[in-house]
């Protein structure tokens, strides 16, 4: 085991790199820098987020590069259309940030059944659900593909006027689909934290 030396205040503050790992990793993965901010530990890829409201998917990227832990709702919708076909809904394009979209879907002036489902979803007492971006389902398969269903689910990711992305868990194989498909949903939620 090696050790960490930091010049300090004209003396030097020595930490083994085991500790000096673990206080890095605790500070990155445990904690969120916004108001979801968070006392309870970071669970392992796969397991229920005891509070947060749902199964815990792992770490990326939201627009402007911070990075937020993504939680995915255990409960899921069926049967549920995209909406909106034949119309092309301005803001609702990004791969990465599912909220961005789903606040531009909701605010659309067509119905988004899919959208809908997730954005009116609770549990934990949080109400911060959304439709996620193709790349957040990227992530789920990535991840937890094992608490999916064989089944198609909507991303919020529109592709065109008349399809929208999406996720095949059996086989992990993304494809836009016409927006008046049925497909399922799972809503999911971000923890931003600061590095």
């Amino acid at each position: 085991m090696g050790e960490l030396i930091i010049p300090f205040h004209g003396g030097k503050l020595v930490v083994p790199h085991e500790e000096a790992a673990k206080a890095w990793l605790d500070k990155v993965l445990g904690a969120a820098g916004d108001a979801s901010r968070t006392s309870a530990p970071t669970p392992k890829i796969g397991e229920y987020w005891d509070g947060q409201g749902g199964i815990y998917a792992g770490v990326m990227p939201i627009e402007d590069g911070s990075l937020a832990h993504r939680i995915v709702s255990a409960d899921e919708g069926e049967d549920l259309q995209y909406g909106g076909y034949d119309h092309t809904v301005k803001g609702a394009d990004s791969k990465i940030d599912g909220l961005a979209n789903t606040i531009a879907l909701n605010g659309d002036s067509a119905d988004h059944p899919a959208a809908k489902w997730c954005s009116e979803y609770t549990k934990d007492g949080h109400s911060d659900f959304y439709l996620p971006a193709q790349r957040e389902l990227s992530l789920a398969w990535a991840t937890i593909a094992h608490v999916f269903g064989p089944h198609w689910y909507w991303s919020s990711t529109q592709s065109s006027a008349s399809g929208a992305w999406g996720q095949y868990f059996l086989g992990g194989i993304q494809d836009d689909s016409f927006k008046t498909s049925y497909g399922r949903v799972r809503a999911f939620r971000r923890l931003n934290f600061n590095l």
